[in-house]
């Protein structure tokens, strides 16, 4: 039975010229790491084969404060060791405003842009993202904030996340750049991407895809519904027989799928880090990535 390879090598992030690392290393939960801990975090990351590093203004929130907190420690990180932000594709991302909740105005985000750069003391981020989108901004006032980031020089491509097919072509259709990404929720346990239509349109348009919470939020590390301990089990199948856990399993179903979506991997642990590389001593046969999938249904396929 043929199996579907994954490899280590770099691939373009969209149409945006910019290579990246098939697996990308998030900072949501980085904020509290500490200049050495969280210098020791993206080492490990670089050691594990990842360039793509995600980030936003609203990681280190916490509902009291702490907006930002997450790139102001990587901004203090880079004052310490000057050549690390050169060796890293940088990703961030704005448009949560608690309590609005959102803002995509050209005001806010031109503003907000400017405050990520200066918290992370860098002048520019090869991705920049709109975090949620604002249904109250027309999508080409949206356009046209985007496309002057990028001829500010302080943007090189830009992308929007948990964006609806609906959303996505209204923005493209306003755009005279191609957008390079897009960043919904997809794990073995969120599959809307797989069967709603997201994914197809990712190929139809050669959008980069960055997966969010590829582990289900924890639940495929500890499942405790039917859902997820059918998922956990067709995902043990491969993750036994390879030797590697089952969230190394996980992130490989998801890369496995011709769309070739990148696993935001969120742990904030070392030796978790460095188990990035062992997805690809994954071996993923159709007869196996479909069992999973129906797992994640629940019921069989038509």
């Amino acid at each position: 039975m043929s199996e579907m390879q994954l490899t280590p090598e770099s691939r373009p992030l969209g149409k945006s010229g910019i290579m990246v690392s098939p697996i990308a290393w998030g900072m949501w939960r980085f904020s509290h790491a500490g200049v050495t801990q969280g210098r020791a975090l993206i080492d490990a990351a670089f050691e594990a084969g990842v360039t793509l590093f995600d980030t936003a203004d609203i990681y280190g929130f916490d509902g009291d404060g702490g907006f930002g907190d997450a790139e102001a420690l990587l901004g203090d990180i880079f004052a310490e060791s000057p050549g690390l932000r050169d060796r890293m594709v940088l990703a961030t991302k704005g448009g949560i405003t608690p309590p609005v909740p959102y803002d995509s105005s050209r005001a806010y985000l031109m503003d907000a842009l400017d405050a990520s750069l200066r918290r992370m003391r860098t002048n520019h981020v090869e991705l920049f993202q709109i975090h949620r989108p604002d249904v109250l901004a027309h999508p080409q006032e949206v356009a046209r904030t985007l496309e002057d980031m990028v001829t500010s020089g302080k943007v090189r491509a830009i992308g929007v996340s948990n964006y609806t097919l609906a959303q996505h072509r209204a923005l493209a259709a306003f755009l005279s750049i191609p957008l390079a990404s897009t960043q919904p929720e997809l794990s073995p346990l969120a599959i809307e991407p797989v069967e709603g239509g997201l994914l197809d349109l990712a190929m139809e348009t050669d959008l980069a895809v960055l997966a969010w919470s590829p582990l289900g939020g924890g639940r495929i590390g500890d499942p405790q519904d039917a859902q997820a301990v059918a998922v956990a089990a067709a995902l043990d199948v491969v993750a036994n027989d390879a030797g590697v856990s089952r969230a190394a399993a996980a992130y490989g179903w998801i890369m496995a799928h011709p769309a070739r979506a990148i696993p935001i991997v969120g742990t904030q642990n070392v030796e978790r880090i460095g188990e990035i590389a062992d997805v690809f001593k994954c071996h993923w046969t159709r007869q196996r990535w479909y069992d999973v999938l129906v797992a994640a249904r629940g019921e069989k396929l038509p």
